[in-house]
């Protein structure tokens, strides 16, 4: 594939120019171009071969601290030129805001941006063929594995890629422009078996990176989803009880999805977390510590410089317990009175908004297998289902299913069953974390164990 960053680059900073030249007092301009492949089988047949690129170019202007913000994907001489007049006469339209302005030019990254390594060349030598090839090989796995696995909801492989340029202008000419541009692929599998009351029991298993070397082959991936599967069988409620809970890193994925939620400056400056004021007090176990770090080599989420083009930066979020700062953009950073930390994603048609880089849970120095075994009696969660968060409260009730934990084993498989407590008691009741970090997404989670919750069941 061809190196589009300088293309996109010079496109972004003519219609920068040419905005500020019809009325603009300052100018951000995004221009994005990329493309997708995503296939699907089922069975071993092909259900899906989707192939597509798009190019899109987002514009925010200000006037007089008013702002607008616009999208087009037709890049044509004319057609630009008349999406640029059509932004400056929107952005007149709009209601003033004193915090509308773009970030001061000191503030915004400077040459060299940090090399991060997230484009992956070999990434392009699976082709539809090959990307076929890698599910239906998956998917023959997971069915050769054990004759329980009875019928399955597919295999698919997918492959994005993106180039993108940021630019910011204003009246005195170019303040910023950085590029970037990632590979991503990822591969994931679904069997099903029977159980004995005509339940099916689904399961899964994926694998994903930006580099196509670090992805687990497919008969790895198939092994896991069927044994992930086979093991639902028999799968039941049980008693309503308070017991310890242990949570996978994919059920652990979906905390820390909760708890960024909470931090979000957006939610602060709302009133919208139960988190409002407590930065600098305790606010989970003393054996927690998230950071937000941009700036991992080869990372899902890295990112040299953020959506308002600010460079980025590691924070970190809470430290043994305590919460150290919430992740702002900056406007929700004005919105406080403070600066922002670098924190701001946007897409090409929206606005900047915080959000999470490699959001990590560090890891503990507990063995897995130590966690569960220091259980009497507990529930080990590999699924989290439904949306049962107040985020003002805290209060947090998911449906859940996993296995029953007796003597340090794990037993039964249960279903049906839901997990709840304070979500402000959840995070101060971790009384173990593991030492297996899960580096597959952006939310980066070890196994967790809460000492104490409710499991309402039968």
């Amino acid at each position: 594939m061809y190196d589009q960053r300088e293309e996109l680059c010079r496109i972004a900073q003519e219609v920068a120019a040419r905005a500020v030249a019809a009325g603009a007092d300052e100018v951000e301009v995004v221009a994005q171009a990329g493309a997708e492949l995503s296939v699907e089988v089922r069975l071993g047949q092909p259900e899906l071969i989707h192939e597509a690129g798009a190019r899109g170019l987002g514009l925010r202007l200000f006037e007089g601290r008013r702002t607008a913000v616009t999208y087009t994907s037709d890049f044509r001489e004319e057609a630009l030129r008349d999406f640029i007049a059509t932004s400056v006469a929107l952005c007149r339209l709009s209601e003033p805001d004193e915090l509308n302005q773009l970030p001061a030019r000191h503030e915004l990254a400077r040459e060299p941006l940090p090399e991060l390594e997230l484009w992956d060349e070999r990434a392009f030598t699976v082709d539809a063929a090959g990307a076929l090839e890698r599910a239906q090989a998956a998917e023959a796995a997971a069915l050769s594995w054990s004759p329980k696995i009875t019928n399955s909801d597919g295999a698919s492989y997918s492959r994005v890629y993106r180039s993108s340029a940021f630019v910011s202008a204003d009246r005195s000419g170019i303040c910023f422009c950085g590029t970037s541009r990632g590979t991503y692929q990822s591969l994931v599998v679904k069997p099903l078996c029977d159980d004995a009351d005509g339940k099916k029991r689904n399961g899964s298993y994926w694998t994903a990176d930006r580099f196509l070397d670090r992805l687990l082959s497919p008969e790895e991936v198939g092994r896991r989803a069927a044994e992930r599967t086979v093991r639902k069988l028999g799968a039941e409620k049980i008693a309503t009880a308070e017991m310890p809970v242990v949570f996978d890193p994919d059920a652990g994925r979906a905390l820390l999805g909760l708890l960024f939620s909470v931090v979000s400056g957006g939610a602060i400056y709302r009133q919208a977390s139960y988190l409002c004021g407590r930065e600098g007090s305790q606010v989970a176990s003393p054996l927690v510590s998230v950071v937000d770090d941009p700036l991992i080599l080869r990372g899902p989420g890295s990112r040299a410089f953020d959506g308002d083009g600010l460079p980025s930066r590691r924070n970190v979020v809470v430290e043994a317990g305590v919460l150290r700062c919430y992740l702002l953009d900056t406007y929700s950073a004005r919105k406080l009175g403070r600066a922002s930390n670098g924190c701001a994603s946007r897409s090409v048609g929206g606005l900047p908004h915080p959000s999470p880089s490699n959001f990590i849970l560090q890891p503990g120095p507990t063995d897995p297998a130590r966690i569960v075994g220091e259980v009497e009696r507990g529930l080990y969660v590999t699924e989290l289902m439904g949306y049962g968060f107040n985020p003002v409260t805290g209060d947090f009730s998911r449906g859940a299913a996993g296995f029953l934990i007796e003597r340090g084993e794990l037993t039964r498989p249960v279903s049906e069953v839901t997990v709840s407590a304070n979500f402000d008691d959840l995070l101060q009741r971790i009384d173990a974390v593991g030492n297996d970090l899960d580096r597959r997404s952006s939310m980066m989670v070890p196994t967790l164990r809460v000492a104490r919750m409710t499991v309402a069941g039968r």
